[in-house]
């Protein structure tokens, strides 16, 4: 075997106890072994490196704030936009309650829905003036279907508190049918699922439903109405399988569908949100598979130009089926 003359003199100095050479004359034997190191000094090393941090969480910074900048910018413009459109839409058309003016805006569309629904929000206070509010939304949207011709009109608010109030609910919107109609208001119920009906409550002794004029139903519904029913059809659906009191064969979508519709509503023609993006809060998700739906960007209120601009929507609007 060849060894190097390093090699050999590095032996010869371990057997001599390291006697025979000093530390820098074995530095110097091992080093032709040794890696190559690169030029810079390590003081030149420590003096890159911050700046290039530097410079790389400077470029971060300014990415960042350009990015929020012109996104802040862009919100801005839109709401402004959106704003002084609904202001000038609420200015041209404005009902006065007044149906003729209701009707003459929807003059010409080629059809309306059926069956409207809308999402509305609670206002959470503790002197309750944000039932007072929900109740009065409730009756202007009821007015306002009653003019045009809905005959079918669904309130969904999550935590069911128009449910508690089913009497107070049938009386605002009573009262409000007499702002619009004056003493031949449309024939009105108002009701919950699984809760009794209210049908057509005089509001004064002076005044009184009319079926020349239409007839308004009232559905009220809550988050309760939503998933869990679903979730209770499919546990008594199962549970009546199990008991051989149902072919499984025999549980189709039709059956569910019908089941649904009896006990909570049937699908709406059109879902109307009051606000600035599409948030459903648990609606009935069954009910909305060819329900139309509409809002209105940067609009967090009731407004009757929101729910013209709906039905013009809805009236415009491609529904393709399929077979």
């Amino acid at each position: 075997m060849v060894f190097s003359r390093e090699t050999l003199l590095y032996r010869r100095d371990a057997k001599e106890g390291g006697n025979l050479f000093t530390p820098q004359q074995r530095e110097d034997l091992a080093r032709p072994y040794l890696p190559v190191t690169p030029r810079a000094s390590s003081s030149e090393l420590h003096k890159t490196r911050p700046i290039r941090e530097l410079l790389r969480t400077l470029l971060h910074i300014l990415l960042y704030n350009t990015i929020h900048t012109v996104f802040s910018v862009y919100v801005r413009l839109r709401q402004t936009y959106h704003a002084i459109l609904g202001r000038a839409l609420a200015i041209l058309y404005y009902h006065h309650r007044t149906p003729e003016l209701v009707r003459k805006d929807v003059h010409g569309l080629s059809r309306l829905p059926g069956h409207l629904s809308v999402i509305l929000e609670l206002q959470e206070g503790n002197d309750g003036a944000g039932l007072e509010l929900l109740l009065d939304e409730v009756a202007e949207l009821s007015a306002w279907c009653a003019c045009v011709g809905i005959p079918m009109l669904s309130i969904y608010e999550k935590s069911g508190a128009l449910k508690n109030w089913i009497p107070s609910t049938h009386r605002a919107v009573a009262t409000k049918l007499h702002a619009y109609f004056g003493k031949a208001r449309p024939s009105l119920q108002v009701r919950a699922p699984h809760m009794p009906s209210f049908l057509n409550g005089d509001i004064s002794e002076h005044s009184s439903p009319s079926s020349d004029t239409g007839h308004l139903s009232v559905l009220l519904l809550s988050s309760e109405d939503g998933r869990s029913t679903l979730v209770d059809l499919t546990k008594t659906l199962t549970d009546m399988s199990q008991q051989q009191k149902l072919s499984p064969s025999d549980i189709t979508s039709e059956v569910i569908h019908t089941e649904l519709s009896e006990n909570i509503m049937g699908e709406p023609d059109l879902l109307l949100l009051f606000g600035p993006y599409i948030n459903l809060q648990g609606y009935p998700p069954w009910q909305l598979r060819l329900t139309e739906i509409f809002h209105v960007q940067d609009n967090a209120s009731v407004e009757y130009q929101v729910f013209l601009r709906a039905l013009h929507n809805y009236a415009k609007a491609d529904m393709k089926f399929g077979r």
